[in-house]
């Protein structure tokens, strides 16, 4: 889907913020499955958690990014995603070596471009949602950066500007991407 574009990368790197500037903005943003499900499993004293249990962490992603997926094709116009299907599967794979990046990401397609927010030490904080150090959201980070182009995306860096100057940036790729395939979006 063209107008799905998803936003991953480093945890901590100011996704979340992003996506609240294009909401504010107009656009509609899906939030990160992985902070809903933690935020559930801590309410719920459950063991989804990356910390307790990677795999069932990952499947339950998984699970909502097809959720979020489906729903947003009764929308219009751009749906600005906060990691989406790939980042779920790559977490899978990562933690079981099931193959499931070449399932997933060849039948639910993104825009061909991804955005992806670098790690930025300055911005990066833990918390009670995320208790994986700094290095690890590295680790993360240069997992996606594999796993995207291996299922056919394009990748851009995000650079390390304002959150209205990053939103102003991808927008302006989105633009010039319209574009070249004839079409403004």
């Amino acid at each position: 889907m063209d107008r799905f574009v998803v936003i991953s990368g480093c945890s901590g790197g100011g996704k979340s913020t992003l996506l609240t500037e294009l909401g504010r903005r107009g656009y509609s943003v899906v939030e990160e499955p992985g902070r809903r499900i933690v935020a559930q499993e801590l309410a719920t004293d459950g063991d989804a958690l990356p910390w307790k249990d990677g795999s069932a962490f990952a499947r339950r992603a998984l699970d909502m990014a097809l959720v979020d997926y489906r729903a947003a094709h009764y929308g219009k116009g751009w749906v600005f995603f906060d990691r989406g299907l790939i980042d779920a599967a790559a977490a899978l794979q990562h933690s079981t070596g099931e193959q499931a990046l070449q399932r997933f990401g060849q039948v639910h397609r993104y825009n061909r471009t991804v955005f992806l927010v670098p790690p930025w030490p300055e911005l990066y904080t833990q918390d009670q949602e995320r208790q994986h150090d700094f290095a690890a959201a590295v680790a993360e980070y240069e997992r996606l950066l594999e796993a995207y182009p291996a299922v056919g995306y394009d990748l851009v860096i995000l650079p390390k500007l304002t959150v209205a100057e990053r939103a102003d940036f991808l927008l302006a790729c989105l633009k010039q991407q319209g574009s070249q395939l004839g079409r403004i979006s």
